[in-house]
């Protein structure tokens, strides 16, 4: 008798740790937040997400599967969705109100806490590296506009003539947000405060793209990369590239990347916040983010976020209609959402 209660024990245990091992994130991604209903989108434009976002899943996996860094699979993630004209990043950027496409990125690593970033940059095929270069290749954090642009030429990385970033989608979607509000940029909310500014237009941008993935060695790396918001003036930057508001990671607690309206995360400096209330206050990486992202809401800013912790504990919140979002666990399991 004791034998088989011994036995069942044992088992309960395998099946236990079994179940634990499978439910090991090594690696979450976002492609934006905002008004997404599924009434709005064909069938066609939502098997397109799926699979861009799949792909991009598997070009992190495929990085940490054959041993490589955490910082390897997010910029190897971050340049699939760079590359699609599906997201507000690299190819798919949006125009500002001079008809440009102004692109940032930010990447960072969890065991040095290094990071780099880069804002305003236009002629960078994929942001995401030049981040990585000014953080590997520099003693500085960020560097911005013409400068980051000629320090990423230098580091050897691929350059192109700004009219790569063009396309018609986005294009027309400054042309509708000109016409509409041709003094404001598009903040794509609705709140009290977006009213009083008369700031009127919903929806002309979603699609900043982020990655969190956790290595073989268990150390943690995040990256964020975007083209910012639809017709905006006077060389705006948002939290994407800004280390603690947008972008964070620290191996003793978590990789976050935000999407949102930038504004309200760079005042409530959200990323860094999620860390120190899972470093100062001992709470788990899915209480911490909703307590973050709570406060983005009371402000009347809107958004997500994903985080991914150093044990493999994941969390994807966000307070708008719906975020592009996936997860692959240790064992290449892949899940792909759009919709509450």
């Amino acid at each position: 008798m004791k034998s088989l209660k011994l036995l069942l024990v044992m088992l309960f245990s395998w099946v236990t740790l079994a179940a634990s091992a499978q439910q090991k994130y090594v690696m979450v991604i976002h492609g934006g937040a905002g008004t997404i209903l599924k009434k709005n989108m064909t069938p066609e434009k939502e098997a397109a997400y799926i699979a861009a976002l799949t792909q991009a899943l598997k070009a992190g996996y495929a990085e940490i599967k054959s041993g490589k860094s955490s910082l390897d699979a997010v910029e190897a993630t971050i340049h699939v969705m760079e590359n699609s004209p599906l997201f507000n990043a690299g190819k798919g950027a949006v125009f500002t109100h001079d008809g440009r496409n102004e692109l940032d990125a930010a990447i960072m690593n969890g065991k040095t806490l290094e990071a780099g970033a880069v804002a305003g940059v236009t002629t960078i095929k994929n942001p995401i590296s030049a981040a990585r270069a000014v953080m590997e290749k520099s003693e500085h954090v960020m560097m911005m506009g013409a400068g980051a642009d000629q320090f990423a030429k230098e580091a050897g990385l691929e350059i192109v003539d700004p009219k790569y970033f063009w396309t018609k989608e986005r294009w027309d979607g400054l042309q509708k947000a000109i016409k509409e509000d041709s003094t404001k940029a598009v903040l794509d909310h609705g709140s009290k405060k977006s009213e009083l500014l008369g700031i009127k237009n919903r929806d002309y941008k979603f699609g900043t793209v982020g990655c969190v993935a956790l290595d073989k060695a268990g150390n943690l790396a995040a990256g964020t990369s975007t083209g910012g918001m639809t017709n905006k003036k006077y060389g705006r930057v948002g939290d994407a590239p800004i280390i603690g508001a947008g972008t964070y990671c620290n191996n003793e607690t978590a990789g976050i990347s935000c999407t949102g309206w930038g504004e309200f995360y760079i005042r409530n400096v959200v990323a860094k916040t999620i860390s120190d209330l899972m470093e100062y206050k001992g709470l788990s990486v899915a209480k911490a983010s909703k307590i973050a992202l709570d406060k983005v809401g009371k402000m009347g800013g809107d958004g997500g976020l994903i985080a991914l912790d150093r044990k493999g504990n994941v969390t994807m919140p966000f307070n708008t209609e719906g975020m592009y979002r996936g997860t692959i666990t240790a064992d290449g399991k892949i899940e792909v959402l759009i919709y509450k």
